[in-house]
């Protein structure tokens, strides 16, 4: 990913915002974590990454709102595998509201539903896209000041070594590599725990078959 990096600023320049922009849409924390790294090096304008990685991730959310608006319940038909995170997302937006919609970004599994499942909830259109705004900022800032302040203490570490761009961002690389592991490993499991207390919630609650 880090070489990946350097390959795409050193090709593209100016235009690797967009790139920033469709990958972003797409999903990539990781992304744009190693994209803030490469900004402390001054081969990024950081405020131009993040407004690239803000808009991208809102605009991605936005269409899969719709998707979930207009579709949602023939996708859930034609690919039952997608009702579990739904119902997690959808259980989480209930229980949370607002703080959800802020922090989905956030959490490991529910995010790659969460757009989805809201878009088949009651919440308005215009009402998810300001709370969307606003949380895409937050995710933005979030990824884009980690890889800055990343690249900033191997700066701090390596001295005049870190002249050396490459091994900055292999640090980044390594540093992130191993937090996103463990976070990754722990997250999945409580995932799927969510997903089984879903499940077994609905089947308790459901009615008794009549004979």
């Amino acid at each position: 990913m880090d070489l990946d990096i350097n390959q795409l600023i050193a090709d593209y320049h100016d235009w690797f915002y967009i790139i920033t922009f469709v990958w972003t849409f797409l999903e990539g924390e990781t992304f744009v974590i190693f994209a803030g790294a490469a900004a402390t090096q001054g081969a990024l304008l950081v405020h131009w990454l993040i407004a690239a990685a803000w808009l991208g991730s809102f605009c991605g959310d936005q269409l899969y709102f719709l998707i979930g608006r207009k579709y949602g319940h023939r996708l859930l038909k034609r690919f039952p595998k997608l009702q579990g995170g739904v119902n997690v997302a959808l259980d989480m937006l209930h229980k949370y509201h607002v703080g959800f919609i802020l922090s989905f970004r956030f959490i490991y599994g529910v995010r790659n539903f969460s757009s989805l499942a809201m878009g088949m909830s009651m919440i308005s259109w215009p009402r998810f896209a300001v709370l969307n705004f606003i949380a895409a900022g937050l995710w933005a800032n979030s990824f884009v000041w980690t890889g800055y302040l990343l690249g900033v203490a191997f700066e701090a570490v390596l001295g005049d070594i870190a002249k050396d761009f490459g091994l900055v961002m292999l640090g980044v690389f390594a540093l992130v590599g191993i937090i996103l592991f463990f976070v990754h490993r722990r997250s999945k499991a409580r995932f799927e725990a969510r997903i089984a207390a879903s499940q077994q919630g609905k089947r308790d609650t459901s009615p008794p078959s009549e004979h």
